[in-house]
């Protein structure tokens, strides 16, 4: 066996461990996790407010009764809109298996397959949708478990961030202690730009979906506008996600071709406005990460963590790409994950829209 696949095996048999060491150790590390990502959102305030001679711990505390308040604003919208959507069930159910009927006796018609052929194929899908909603179910489960563990955390982190943050300087060799301290504050303000600026995101998102879901005349706008923003945190397949289900709903209320078409619509020009204006200027290139990597990511986190792990992926792997920055040995990985410079001319029209949000946001 040569040297150089000896090496290759050994790194085989290290990322295995890594990644094996990450699902098994999940119930532990999963809301740690969480709980870091978080807490770098909140750097800021709570510096500010500590600066104000506002004791640590007060201030911490303040930090965690904001999300807190934040978290149930967003339940609370999302329940009362969830009861109206609930009032029309019997309609809404009425109405789906008048669509099945109609679908199941098109089929026959075109296809000659019979209603009790399709329905037997529908049921040999059941385990699949089963199995589907169990985990979904599951991971959603876990985040609610965890919820208070990762208020703790979040507490102890923020609270002991400079402890921690020596911690990790003098645990570093003497010559590489200044870069570890650059290492720290570059990792923990990837995280937190992304998250401040994909929540800045999320709220423009909400904005453009409910007035053109208004406009239209969707029921439960409201509803479906933040549906399709909060799914935004699942990059590429969230937002696709979100606009489906409104076209599923819509369809089942008794939408006709034109607001079905018209939704599509909103989800096109949201969609370019996001690309070309809000990605850009909100987010920007925090993470400076190539869409390969970031889908790799999001699979992976899923695979270990499920809907948390989707949640933290991309903040963790800008992490590791900036670990892998300052550390020789690992430059090339650096490399492989970042970001491809690609130039692309801005029309006009979205140059003044990009002027005109900037200023909002400023």
């Amino acid at each position: 066996m040569t040297a150089t696949t000896s090496t290759i095996i050994k790194k085989l048999l290290v990322l295995f461990l890594v990644f094996a060491g990450l699902y098994f150790a999940k119930e532990f590390l999963m809301p740690l996790a969480v709980a870091a990502v978080i807490s770098t959102l909140f750097l800021p305030l709570s510096s500010w407010l500590e600066n104000k001679k506002i004791p640590k711990v007060i201030a911490v505390l303040i930090c965690i009764l904001l999300l807190l308040l934040v978290l149930t604003g967003i339940g609370s919208l999302l329940g009362w809109q969830v009861i109206e959507l609930t009032n029309d069930f019997e309609l809404i159910k009425q109405r789906v298996f008048e669509k099945i009927d109609y679908l199941q006796h098109y089929i026959l018609l075109h296809f000659g397959v019979s209603a009790a052929t399709q329905t037997d194929a529908i049921k040999e899908q059941q385990p699949f949708f089963t199995r589907l909603i169990q985990s979904v179910a599951g991971s959603l489960t876990s985040i609610f478990s965890n919820f208070l563990l990762i208020l703790v955390y979040i507490f102890c982190i923020m609270f002991y961030r400079n402890h921690i943050k020596k911690f990790l300087i003098r645990i570093s060799p003497p010559s590489q202690q200044k870069e570890m301290g650059q290492v720290i504050h570059k990792a923990s303000r990837v995280s937190q730009n992304y998250l401040f600026g994909l929540t800045k995101m999320i709220g423009f998102l909400w904005v453009m979906y409910w007035i053109g879901f208004s406009i239209l005349g969707v029921k439960n706008a409201l509803f479906f506008a933040i549906l399709c923003g909060l799914l935004e945190i699942i990059p590429f397949i969230g937002n696709i996600t979100g606009t489906t289900l409104t076209l599923l709903v819509a369809a089942v209320n008794g939408a006709g071709v034109p607001m079905l078409a018209g939704i599509a619509a909103t989800y096109g020009v949201v969609q370019l406005i996001q690309g070309w204006v809000l990605e850009p200027l909100i987010v920007g290139s925090q993470v400076k990460i190539n869409p390969f990597t970031t889908i790799l990511a999001l699979v992976i986190g899923d695979l270990i963590w499920g809907i948390p792990g989707i949640f933290i992926a991309i903040p963790l792997i800008a992490m590791f790409k900036i670990v892998c920055n300052h550390v020789e040995s690992l430059k090339p990985y650096g490399f492989l994950i970042g970001e491809i410079e690609i130039i692309k001319k801005e029309p006009v029209l979205i140059k003044k829209i990009k002027k005109t949000i900037k200023k909002l946001i400023d």
